[in-house]
């Protein structure tokens, strides 16, 4: 007889969405303890520059929260190291307790080729740039001129940027601030606390760790890509889960119709059969840490979703920045939206709802709900919604 614990898909769907804090209505108090509690979780907040309505972090904060001060999550972060800024989930706000992972990244950081060699002069670039920033202080890349005898661009990089980015993935410098979403740079010992260096062993099983924290429940093709910090390749994270199935720090489930084992981490398993009906109605970020592992929301929700940014206008389907819906632990449909800074509006150009739901039924009080307070937080001062949709903004 198998020993093996049997999870339904249901209880796998209520404890990823538990996990990602999105098993309740928005509303609950944002705190310092709230923050913390919610990078642990879900292990990182991704940070983007689109600001097609807003900052990916402040979007993904407001899908659980609801309106909140900026300006206070700022601080928090910033003023109080309450996180900080590294590589988790591409470029991301990572709790503090996950910063020895970050220092193995940094001290193991060793990037190959010449080019890096080139854009850097052999170290002449990044001399100049940490001498400067020792003597005068936290500075952003708009303070360092161009070199004139500069080896080309790299996204339009100067290679005095080049050498901020270098010395910020080896650990020599921190991001002190932001300012317009710009990083300010800091030497690293002016920024983060002293501490330890996680070894490379502890490293090589965060992905595992971290992606079954936020996911609950996952086979491994859900783990890949949840973190990407590190990344390691197949034969490495079987291994990976080998050894911590070894070590009782992570068990095999089964999810009846998925052929592949799925894993958890032990405590993950207790009360799962209790676990009630997620509830509320979520507008969710492109970036959120739901949608890292987009093949888990189509297997686990049947939900298809893609980002479009990078699709040539002809070829988008729904638009360039489409919000998911997610109402009671269910994606029902999507919405392209737009902030028009300038005039104050909040301008929906499309909603679309999956086949198959009513778009009369229970959502739409959510979804009105939801809009209205996300205009509310942007500071919008108009709700412009289209044709049959124009009723939810009252």
């Amino acid at each position: 007889m198998s020993t093996v614990p049997r999870v339904t898909r249901e209880q796998a769907v209520r404890l990823w969405l538990k996990r990602q804090g999105l098993h309740r209505p928005r509303g609950q108090r944002f705190t310092r303890g709230a923050l913390v509690d919610h990078l642990e979780r879900a292990g990182a907040l991704q940070l983007d520059s689109v600001n097609v309505v807003d900052r990916a972090h402040y979007l993904t904060l407001w899908s659980r929260f609801g309106a909140y001060d900026k300006a206070l999550l700022d601080r928090w972060i910033y003023g109080e190291g309450l996180a900080h800024e590294f590589w988790g989930h591409v470029a991301s706000l990572l709790p503090m307790s996950s910063l020895p992972m970050s220092r193995r990244f940094m001290r193991d950081w060793n990037p190959s080729g010449q080019w890096w060699e080139d854009r850097l002069a052999g170290g002449k670039v990044t001399r100049r740039v940490l001498k400067r920033i020792r003597d005068e202080g936290p500075m952003e890349s708009a303070q360092f001129e161009a070199d004139p005898n500069g080896s080309g661009a790299w996204w339009g990089w100067k290679d005095s940027k080049m050498a901020l980015e270098w010395l910020w993935r080896r650990g020599r410098l921190a991001v002190r601030e932001r300012r317009h979403f710009r990083r300010v740079y800091d030497l690293a010992e002016n920024v983060y606390p002293e501490g330890p260096t996680a070894t490379r062993r502890a490293y090589e099983e965060r992905w595992a760790l971290d992606g079954l924290s936020g996911n609950g429940v996952a086979p491994l093709t859900h783990l890949h890509n949840y973190m990407t910090a590190p990344h390691p390749k197949v034969a490495t994270r079987r291994e990976v889960m080998a050894r911590l199935l070894r070590r009782g720090e992570v068990v095999q489930v089964e999810l009846p119709g998925f052929k592949d084992p799925w894993y958890a981490r032990p405590e993950m398993l207790e009360g799962i059969g209790k676990l009630p009906k997620p509830r509320g109605t979520h507008l969710i970020c492109p970036f959120d840490s739901l949608l890292w592992q987009r093949r888990r929301a189509e297997e686990l929700l049947d939900y298809h979703y893609r980002v479009e940014i990078y699709v040539p206008r002809p070829k988008r389907v729904f638009g360039y920045y489409v919000l998911p819906i997610l109402h009671d632990g269910r994606f029902v449909g999507r919405l392209d939206p737009k902030f028009d800074r300038q005039a104050g509006v909040l301008r929906i150009h499309n909603i679309y709802v999956e086949e198959g739901v009513d778009p009369k039924g229970p959502f739409r009080a959510g979804l009105g709900e939801a809009l209205r307070d996300l205009a509310s937080f942007l500071g919008a001062g108009d709700l412009e919604l289209p044709r049959g949709w124009r009723d939810l903004s009252r």
